[in-house]
């Protein structure tokens, strides 16, 4: 069965949600990230993707402190990402009790260094962030697009050993209008291998059920539940029947 992924992303410390990336349409919907993990935790969810947004936007680690606290105050296993650039920033985010990390414009702009990762920590402690404009990578917290292909790179990073991918279709994220259920098929029918984590515009538990259909590893759900198109209830009902 699919992995149902809540997204806790944090602006000063608090929760909140952007439309396609765009840092001036912010909505704040806690300012306990902990009180919103606690509450995930409590409906059978075991994994949480949490996103430093003003690390993304810094090129460093800034809410540090946020995972730190989320760890020690839940069992869920972390995916931590924004702004992770250097060995300090992976460290740091290990250290504060990231499970995983996902690697997303450093991917694009320092391959290298993202190798070397893989080779120290394992290649299952990296995950691949293919953040989508167009079927280009977009960078730099969405604000920029690369010159980077879609398929080109994901073939390279799988290459490489890189087992899991986060890909958000940025044109969806935040609209709630329907996931890229045709591009996450497009992907696995070229890469079976590749353990998917589709992102961006989930919007009913049916949509779940396409997606755990196509074959996604998992599934990344923000807006949607705090915005309860998409309650805790149901997801709990949904783990509990799996």
């Amino acid at each position: 069965m699919i992995e149902i992924i809540p997204a806790i992303d944090i602006i000063n410390g608090q929760c909140v949600r952007l439309t396609q990336g765009d840092y001036e349409q912010k909505i704040i919907y806690n300012s306990d990230p902990v009180e919103v993990a606690k509450a995930f935790e409590g409906a059978g969810i075991q994994r949480l993707h949490l996103v430093d947004l003003d690390g993304a936007k810094a090129k460093h680690i800034v809410n540090v402190d946020v995972l730190e606290n989320v760890a020690k105050a839940t069992n869920l296993t972390i995916d931590f990402g924004g702004g992770i650039k250097s060995e300090k920033d992976i460290q740091l985010a290990f250290y504060a009790g990231a499970s995983q990390i996902t690697a997303g414009s450093i991917a694009v702009t320092d391959p290298d260094l993202v190798n070397r990762w893989m080779k120290e920590y394992g290649a299952h402690k990296i995950i691949l962030g293919a953040d989508v404009k167009g079927l280009k990578i977009a960078v730099n917290g969405w604000q920029k697009e690369s010159s980077e292909e879609l398929f080109p790179f994901l073939e390279s990073y799988l290459a490489k050993g890189i087992e899991y991918c986060i890909c958000t279709d940025v044109a969806k994220d935040g609209l709630l209008q329907g996931s890229s259920v045709k591009l996450y098929t497009s992907i696995l029918e070229r890469f079976p291998k590749l353990k998917l984590i589709a992102s961006g515009g989930v919007t009913s538990i049916k949509e779940i059920e396409k997606l755990n259909a196509i074959g996604c590893h998992g599934v990344i759900i923000g807006k949607a539940i705090y915005e309860e198109r998409i309650t805790l209830k149901e997801l709990e009902k949904l783990i509990v029947s799996c």
